[in-house]
């Protein structure tokens, strides 16, 4: 105290503290006081990263398809085994992440194109988007998927893409890879090999060792579970159902069609592990949302980041101050503790947005909260 008040008198206390910020961060460190509350000397504000996630919306017509179709002439298969385009957060960037802990991508495949297995640390979900004949084979199941199925590619399993078709084929991908990232375990293995007389050959496609229809035949009916296979599938923490039709989704969504549904949320039903009836990961968890003809949800803010992907319909929502109208194929971000509410423009027909959330993650954590508005604009607890 003595010292700061020699400064004072002398006039150099600004000096002086100026001086010591800049010789606290050159020693790679950083203060946690309070001088006073502007931005510069708030101690909260200084232990908040600076970059956040902010609302934002990319569309497909636009700007992703056209970009996607000329990559596709110019990025052969035979120098990269990768074609996709990634949607980088303008609050995130240049970190390769469309929400805090969520990393979208869109992938083109051309015609009778597989690429060579690989696996990976990061968990991730496809979900069809143009063609009929999208491929994934994942340990050994191999799968052929259109519009709206959902194929899972879980942590540490080996799995290869591509489009069995004669046209071309898009999908979307969803991985925690930025959370996988920030907890320094992200890997990628390219070097897929198999046992063969007692030596391991490297191999460009997996030798199928289960049926194609193996995800559905075994897990297709809900509430009823076969005893008599494993239900151990790859590293073992994740769904082993490898693929959600969305047939069956769609049905399910149109029978509850005239339920009241949730306010906040409309009509919302989850992909689910059907041996524990948990999220498919630990990290991250995905739903379809129906909006009924003309429904508009109430506000809700929750502390999980969202990514959502119109998959059928029209409409617009209000995420913070902003105002996004989408269509199918779009995909917008929701950032964790952003304001929400959805519209569907139609007076007809039902809109439905894919959307996957870090929701696990905080909840086990015990970081996850939820709060809507009701009708009279009061703030509650939902969760």
């Amino acid at each position: 105290m003595h010292v700061e008040s020699s400064l004072a008198k002398s006039g150099d206390l600004e000096a002086a503290l100026d001086a010591l910020h800049r010789d606290v961060y050159t020693n790679n460190m950083a203060p946690y006081w309070v001088v006073n509350r502007t931005i510069d000397h708030d101690e909260d504000r200084q232990v908040m990263q600076g970059r956040k996630a902010v609302p934002f919306i990319w569309k497909y017509k636009q700007q992703i398809e056209p970009l996607l179709y000329r990559s596709a002439s110019l990025i052969r298969t035979e120098t990269s085994e990768r074609r996709s385009l990634v949607l980088v957060n303008p609050g995130l960037a240049p970190q390769r992440a469309t929400a805090t802990t969520l990393y979208v991508a869109y992938r083109l495949n051309d015609p009778v194109e597989i690429m060579p297995p690989h696996r990976h640390s990061p968990n991730a979900v496809r979900l069809g988007l143009t063609g009929t004949s999208n491929f994934t084979g994942v340990e050994g199941e191999n799968i052929v998927f259109g519009p709206g199925d959902l194929v899972l590619t879980p942590h540490d399993t080996w799995h290869n893409h591509g489009n069995r078709g004669e046209e071309p084929a898009v999908n979307v991908s969803v991985l925690d890879l930025p959370l996988v990232e920030t907890l320094n375990a992200l890997y990628f293995e390219h070097d897929y090999t198999e046992e063969e007389e007692g030596k391991q050959i490297r191999r460009v496609m997996q030798t199928e060792r289960f049926p194609a229809d193996y995800s559905a035949r075994v897990y297709g009916r809900g509430g009823l579970l076969p005893r008599f296979v494993s239900h151990q599938r790859g590293a073992g923490a994740c769904s082993p159902m490898y693929v959600y039709r969305y047939e069956m989704m769609r049905e399910l969504l149109e029978k509850f069609r005239d339920w009241d549904g949730d306010r906040h949320e409309a009509l919302m039903v989850e992909y689910v592990n059907p041996a524990t009836g948990q999220p498919v990961y630990r990290t991250i968890t995905f739903f379809m949302q129906m909006l009924r003809p003309g429904e508009h949800t109430l506000p809700l803010r929750q502390s999980a980041s969202l990514t959502c992907t119109p998959f059928e319909g029209r409409g617009y929502s209000l995420i913070g101050d902003l105002r996004v109208d989408w269509e199918p194929f779009d995909t917008f971000v929701v950032p964790g503790g952003t304001w929400c509410e959805h519209v569907n423009l139609s007076d007809k027909d039902p809109a439905i947005l894919f959307v996957a959330s870090d929701e696990p993650t905080l909840k086990a954590l015990a970081f996850y909260q939820k709060h809507g508005k009701n009708e009279n604009g009061d703030i509650v607890r939902l969760g």
